[in-house]
């Protein structure tokens, strides 16, 4: 049992955030031995596992690795993600007896339920004796520092709830990012950050769809529901994957990609570049409209062999390209089809924080350790998971990002 100090109960780790990042650190610190008290707002547990990946919870990928991450300190995350890396998660995963698949680009799903994830990062927690404070309001944190001896550890972090007062000498604040805010998601983190000098690189909607301007919506956007194959890219990598067209602009599995990098440009004072897409990927769009330049169809009746039907008349029609193919130019064919390749539009803005995923910024890792998690300003004060300026790309790898980084701090709060 956890000691007793003279005001109230004593922990050797508090984690605030009983999500995916604070059960694991939970469960790594409680089974080195460590008393852990588990502190969350919410009333049912680890929402965003159970609404993960339709119900079944991608929760890794085989390809993990540092340069699926983006951040402003790049380098951060490979140490955590090197130490407990994908197969270690899978290892865990089989060990408790939960089926699982792979879908395309090595992302991992439950057979059944995510809520299986749930109940293993329980059972892992139970087994290390974790205490829990669930549905609890933290009120305040105070902070005391050691005096005289630097070893002096013993209540370093006074935390006041609406469950009653805690001790501890390590504090980890696993409370994610804004995303997602009718599950509960709030700004606590960046709100403890700031109050002990930590500096929080702005938060932004990522993993999100994009809205288009005006101009534009007004031709796509009686094509909702349209679905088509592109590679899209922004100042990062190119990911072949589908895009949707939907009532206020774009989604899908390859817009959300490239909305992480397209958002990530907020933070430089540059001149925003443009999302482009290649309509045709694989295609050799330029040989093949020559080599239909002398028929007499409309282009838009050509395009549509490759494209849906109603995509490529609207998107003719935005471009004013109406004629027949054998009544334009080679140039214009060649002009055609590089737009093809490189369709680049400017969004007007996203979805926002309601229909993200993730959440890019956070808690500016340059300010923490990468093998540790703790603020180096603050001795005994972690920072895990989304909360951190550290996004995955779509498919399983934030919530690797949510193990590593957990386990790298319950190994050493």
């Amino acid at each position: 049992m956890p000691a007793t100090s003279s005001n109230g109960r004593h922990f050797d780790v508090v984690i605030i955030g009983a999500g995916a990042a604070g059960m694991m650190c939970a469960a790594t610190a409680g089974q080195r031995g460590r008393s852990v008290l588990l502190i969350d707002h919410a009333t049912r547990l680890a929402e965003k596992i159970r609404i993960s990946g339709g119900g079944r919870c991608n929760f890794t990928n085989r390809r993990v690795g540092p340069e699926h991450y983006l951040s402003l300190n790049p380098h951060f995350a490979r140490s955590a993600l090197s130490r407990y890396t994908a197969r270690d998660f899978i290892d865990l995963v089989q060990r408790h007896g939960i089926d699982f698949h792979e879908r395309d680009w090595g992302q991992l799903f439950c057979d059944d339920s995510a809520q299986q994830i749930i109940e293993m990062l329980r059972a892992e927690c139970a087994e290390g004796g974790v205490e829990w404070a669930m549905p609890a309001s933290v009120q305040q944190i105070r902070h005391r520092p050691s005096v005289g001896d630097p070893a002096d550890t013993h209540e370093r972090f006074a935390i006041e709830t609406d469950r009653g007062h805690f001790g501890a000498s390590s504090l980890v604040i696993a409370t994610g990012g804004l995303a997602i805010p009718k599950i509960g998601a709030t700004p606590f983190g960046y709100r403890i950050a700031e109050q002990f000098g930590i500096p929080v690189v702005a938060p932004r909607p990522a993993l999100v769809p994009l809205t288009l301007p005006p101009e534009t919506l007004a031709r796509l956007a009686p094509l909702a529901g349209i679905s088509l194959e592109v590679e899209a890219h922004c100042r990062g990598p190119v990911f072949r994957e589908a895009a949707l067209v939907t009532h206020r602009g774009l989604s899908g599995p390859a817009i959300l990609q490239v909305s992480s990098y397209w958002q990530a440009q907020a933070y430089h004072e540059e001149e925003w570049d443009p999302v482009s897409l290649d309509l045709l990927p694989g295609v050799d769009a330029e040989g093949w409209l020559l080599e239909h330049a002398h028929e007499r169809t409309l282009l838009a009746n050509l395009l549509a062999e490759r494209l849906p039907r109603r995509f490529a008349h609207a998107w003719c029609e935005l471009h004013g390209w109406t004629k027949p193919i054998n009544q334009f130019r080679h140039a214009e064919l060649r002009a055609i089809a590089a737009s093809l390749a490189d369709w680049r539009l400017v969004p007007a803005g996203t979805q926002g924080y309601a229909k993200a995923e993730v959440t890019l910024g956070g808690v500016d890792t340059r300010a923490l350790s990468s093998k540790t998690m703790e603020a180096r300003a603050v001795p005994g004060l972690h920072f895990i998971g989304e909360v951190m300026d550290v996004t995955g790309h779509l498919g399983g790898y934030n919530f690797q990002w949510a193990w590593s980084s957990g386990v790298a701090c319950g190994l050493a709060a």
